[in-house]
């Protein structure tokens, strides 16, 4: 009978055991299907995904470990990693204004003719510096805009040498542990807004119809400093040179900069970019090589676009004792320049002391007067196509289909912009550009749950890696920040001009190489798909060292992208000193594109750090 019993009592428990096998088999099933059912973008699973995400979206979304406040202080902690995490070592304290491209040494192998030597030449690959550049000692955050335009700290940029070069220029002065800047140019030693004053008497600056502005030969970028306040942005650029630091200072102050030189190689920007391009005491030969760089700002002046000129050799007839060189030398200067501005159809419209300003024609059918100019020879090659692309005597022609007026500013940074309107983009329709702008949308609201500083001003220069049609830029868009819209060069569409239509700026660079720029120049990076884009054209190892190089100690980045992608990044970055934390994709756990935000640690050549581990 107890043998009996026991065989029942076993048949029953192989019953239970088979019936709760069948169950977990069901739900398994079931579960599989709504996945892909909500996958699919079908019926309610879309909704309870949703539904389930915003209920724990803010427990998903915070990062209570990672501290987006500048803090400087504490000792640097060994960091307690997996072993299969290499630790990346830092650079010597000599690195600490490093510049790959634009390096002092390599620059002085190649030739000065038309400034090729200041050019970009960056390293080959045997010869990439692969450690983490160091902040100098007492390094501190930058102060917040708008005081940064006025104060830089001494330990940042510790060069004084401007200082006496620029003395009566009023560019910079040196006080204590800061160096203050009164807003003064060799142009305009009573200030740059006196001076813009001048400008804005003849150029609509005020209205929104100036946005966009080109300064070349910046100096410390007062002007486009000054222009903020007026809602001009403007891209400055100079070559790193005997006037140290100078393009390091603009960005300390949260002015747009990057390291240039007009020389032989086309400007990384595409055609009909700025409203307005400045020069004052650029020291460019505008009137040799046959109009050249005259020829290359006639292609990125948009239709009906400003060139300022100020400076030698204008007004020369009252100027040339004082500038010490023969008045017959200011005056052949001044006479090609007018004559190469004629063949571009640009208009004179004020020649005011030692300022000059030309207005270009709006279209090619005001310019009739140059059909028969053997001077004439109009550029093949298309317009945006500059990466390291020579310069050619030629002009750039209107484009066939314009796509309308631009709107002024800020009307133009969601109207929708005349390259898209034209159907110039292939593929990028009115309605993709729409859509595109209500992800973004999306995403920003997303980051702005994740780090609550975003728009509070902690983050004044920002960069995005891949910036596509500028959406992410134009979401956050506020006078307390600006953004580099980078556009890769082995990007499938070319969309700077897009960009720029929206009243944005922007550069084109290829992420291989370094960027033309100081180290710790940016407060927050962007990077949405980026290394999903240069996967098998570069290491993803020396991308993440140069957005190292770049950013500022105790930055943010934002990376986006396939997890299997972020997973590789974070194991990377542990060992280069960033906190991190990976965050789910705002639409939920099933979606595979994930976020994963950074904070570098603060740690400089004295050893000081901050770090959370």
């Amino acid at each position: 009978m107890a043998l009996k019993s026991s065989s029942a009592d076993g048949s029953s428990s192989r019953t239970r055991s088979s019936f709760q096998i069948v169950i977990v088999i069901g739900l398994c099933c079931f579960f599989y299907l709504l996945g892909a059912w909500q996958r699919s973008g079908f019926g309610k699973g879309d909704t309870i995904a949703l539904d389930i995400t915003n209920n724990v979206k803010k427990d998903c979304n915070l990062v209570p470990n990672l501290n987006f406040q500048t803090r400087h202080s504490g000792q640097f902690k060994d960091i307690q990693t997996d072993s299969n995490v290499r630790l990346v070592n830092a650079c010597t304290a000599r690195y600490t204004d490093y510049t790959p491209c634009q390096d002092q040494k390599r620059a002085m192998k190649f030739p000065r003719e038309n400034m090729v030597y200041r050019e970009r030449h960056c390293p080959s690959e045997d010869k990439k510096l692969r450690c983490l550049i160091p902040a100098p000692k007492g390094y501190v955050t930058p102060f917040p805009w708008p005081k940064s335009r006025d104060y830089v700290p001494y330990a940042n940029a510790p060069y004084k040498s401007l200082t006496v070069e620029k003395a009566i220029q009023n560019w910079i002065q040196y006080e204590g542990n800061v160096f203050r800047f009164p807003g003064g140019g060799t142009q305009f030693p009573q200030g740059a807004d006196k001076y813009i004053d001048q400008l804005a008497s003849v150029i609509p600056i005020e209205d929104g119809t100036v946005r966009t502005a080109l300064d070349t030969g910046c100096g410390v970028a007062s002007w486009g400093a000054y222009l903020w306040s007026r809602k001009v942005i403007a891209m400055s650029f100079a070559p790193r040179d005997s006037h140290q630091a100078q393009v390091q200072f603009a960005l300390e102050r949260g002015v747009p900069a990057v390291i240039g030189v007009l020389g032989t190689i086309k400007m990384p920007y595409p055609s009909r970019a700025f409203d307005m391009a400045h020069c004052s005491r650029c020291l460019i030969q505008w009137g040799s090589n046959e109009g050249i760089y005259m020829m290359e700002v006639d292609r990125v002046l948009r239709p009906g676009g400003y060139w300022i000129l100020s400076g030698p050799p204008i007004n020369w007839q009252v100027n040339y004792k004082a500038w010490q060189h023969p008045k017959e030398e200011f005056q052949e200067q001044q006479e090609k320049i007018e004559s190469f501005a004629e063949l571009l159809c640009w208009k004179k419209i004020s020649q005011k002391g030692e300022i000059a300003i030309w207005q270009k024609s709006e279209n090619d059918a005001s310019c009739s007067s140059r059909k028969d100019d053997p001077r004439a020879k109009f550029c093949s090659a298309e317009g945006d196509d500059v990466w390291y692309k020579k310069m050619e005597p030629c002009i750039t022609p209107y484009p066939d289909v314009t796509g309308g007026e631009l709107k002024t500013f800020p009307q133009r940074l969601h109207a929708v912009p005349p390259r898209i309107t034209s159907g110039s983009i292939s593929g990028i329709s009115v309605e993709t550009y729409q859509e595109d702008n209500n992800k973004w949308k999306k995403h920003v609201s997303a980051y702005k749950r994740i780090n609550k500083l975003l728009d509070s001003g902690r983050y004044r220069n920002i960069m995005d890696m891949n910036a596509g049609l500028g959406g992410f830029a134009a979401t956050i868009e506020s006078n307390k920040l600006w953004t580099m819209n980078v556009v890769p060069t082995i990007a499938e569409k070319n969309t700077l001009g897009v960009v720029y239509e929206r009243g944005l700026i922007g550069i084109y660079h290829d992420w291989c190489e370094g960027f033309s720029t100081y180290p710790r120049t940016y407060d927050l990076i962007h990077a949405n798909g980026l290394f999903s884009l240069y996967k098998d054209q570069c290491s993803a190892e020396d991308i993440l060292l140069e957005m190292d190089r770049i950013l500022r100690p105790e930055g943010a980045v934002i990376f986006r992208d396939e997890v299997d992608t972020l997973v590789k990044i974070k194991k990377f970055i542990t060992g280069m000193r960033w906190d991190t934390k990976m965050v789910d994709h705002e639409d939920g756990p099933l979606v595979s594109e994930k976020i994963l935000v950074a904070v570098k640690q603060y740690w400089t050549t004295g050893g000081n750090s901050t770090s959370s581990v």
